[in-house]
């Protein structure tokens, strides 16, 4: 990823898109609820699937992240993520430094957050 080009005196504001997904299908969304997550150093998340889209991006320290069947990847701060709904997450596990991340849930009007532990 490129970074967003520092501003300037000529153009003291400057934005990048960092990440731009399209939903796999239309999802009703009323509310996006948002979550500080820490995650102690070496801990592993474990299997987990979310019963919505989740966005998050790193505040500090660094996960190791993958979906089941795709490649293992690090992400640091100011990096963000996307976990599909209905979708194997196979790792989301802090490092040894740990991490806190933001994640964004979108949410019909009364539903909640769900996250299952799927078997192997």
């Amino acid at each position: 990823m490129t970074r967003a080009a520092e501003p300037t005196g000529e153009q003291p504001v400057t934005r990048q898109v960092v990440l731009d997904v399209t939903l796999p299908q239309v999802r009703p969304t009323a509310r996006v609820e948002v979550r500080e997550i820490r995650i102690r150093a070496g801990q592993a998340a474990g299997l987990h699937v979310h019963n919505g889209p989740v966005f998050g991006s790193v505040v500090t320290g660094s996960v190791v992240y993958q979906i089941e069947g795709g490649e293992a990847r690090t992400l640091r701060p100011g990096e963000v993520f996307y976990e599909p709904e209905a979708t194997r997450i196979a790792r989301f596990d802090a490092t040894e430094e740990g991490v806190t991340f933001l994640a964004y849930y979108l949410l019909d009007q009364d539903e909640l957050a769900e996250l299952t532990f799927p078997e192997a």
